[in-house]
């Protein structure tokens, strides 16, 4: 049985210099904020946990997904999908081609087209998978950038402040439907943000680093 993400006694310094200490545990399906004002290390945090910091950060402790230590493992075999402020789709690829990129290796070219109809659908983008990224407003931009992610099939979610760049309606919006389609699947979420209405509706646990 999946336990979620569990971050013990997770502690990063900067040459030599404490940046953060957390101790916590992110059960399927919940969303855990982390805020804080810039310069603390959350998105140093997300870092540590998609296996991408820097050599001028060290890190103690345990992150463990589902009951297995991700120390020492390369990104791509973390299981761990992450969202950014920008959506990052490739512009020189096509909608489709955005979200073939992050299905898994193999299967039919049938199947592969299939899968991505179906992910097209289900954010509401039936009949995009042909569009240039260049042609869709922010808020279809940030639906691809979700689904891409989720065809990936992850085991936790990252959200790096995915929705500041998005106007208040629009943001709400996007918001509730990264949520949804995370607790729908069971995933452990942590958010990083400066907005008190993104840990509001993540109605969920509320970490401050300071």
């Amino acid at each position: 049985m999946s336990d979620g993400l569990r971050l013990e006694q997770v502690k990063i310094t900067r040459d030599g210099k404490p940046l953060l200490s957390i101790d916590t545990h992110v059960a399927p399906g919940e969303v855990l904020t982390v805020m804080g004002p810039s310069g603390v290390g959350k998105s140093t945090l997300l870092s540590a946990i998609i296996g991408t910091l820097s050599q001028e950060f060290a890190l103690s402790g345990q992150i463990i997904l589902n009951g297995r230590d991700l120390s020492g493992l390369p990104p791509d075999e973390r299981c761990v999908g992450i969202l950014f402020q920008d959506a990052l789709l490739f512009p020189h690829l096509s909608v489709g081609a955005n979200l073939a990129f992050g299905l898994a290796q193999g299967g039919t070219r049938a199947a592969r087209r299939a899968k991505i109809d179906a992910g097209l659908a289900e954010v509401g983008l039936t009949g995009f998978a042909s569009r240039d990224p260049a042609t869709l407003s922010g808020g279809q931009r940030a639906r691809v950038a979700l689904m891409r992610m989720l065809l990936s099939e992850p085991h936790a979610l990252l959200l790096d402040e995915p929705f500041s760049g998005l106007d208040a309606e629009l943001r709400g919006q996007v918001r509730q439907l990264v949520f949804d389609h995370a607790r729908a699947r069971g995933l452990p979420v942590l958010l990083v943000t400066h907005d008190q209405a993104d840990a509001d509706a993540a109605d969920g646990p509320v970490v401050t680093l300071k």
